[in-house]
């Protein structure tokens, strides 16, 4: 499983970050754990996020080591990537 992070640049959500769960051509399905949950994903344009580079090795690591992804989990690892950047 590949593992992406996605900075919202346009829209209410701007500077938000999400878990890209699923690409479909120009559009990305995006979950928070919090208000956008797996089973009602944030359908997003390609034009209005950007796909985050730099994630830290210990969050790639914790997510590489679960099975499946769940609401928590998934809004534990964006909290989590969020105060790395908040270090910077």
């Amino acid at each position: 499983m590949r593992i992406e992070f996605a900075k919202s640049l346009s829209g209410h959500d701007k500077n938000q970050y999400y878990l890209i769960l699923e690409k479909a051509g120009r559009f990305a399905y995006l979950a928070d754990g919090k208000t956008h949950t797996m089973d009602c994903p944030k359908k997003k344009n390609e034009k209005h996020y950007q796909i985050v580079k730099n994630i830290p090795k210990d969050i790639l690591e914790q997510l590489k080591e679960i099975e499946s992804l769940t609401d928590d989990i998934i809004y534990r690892a964006v909290r989590a990537y969020e105060r790395s950047v908040n270090k910077q």
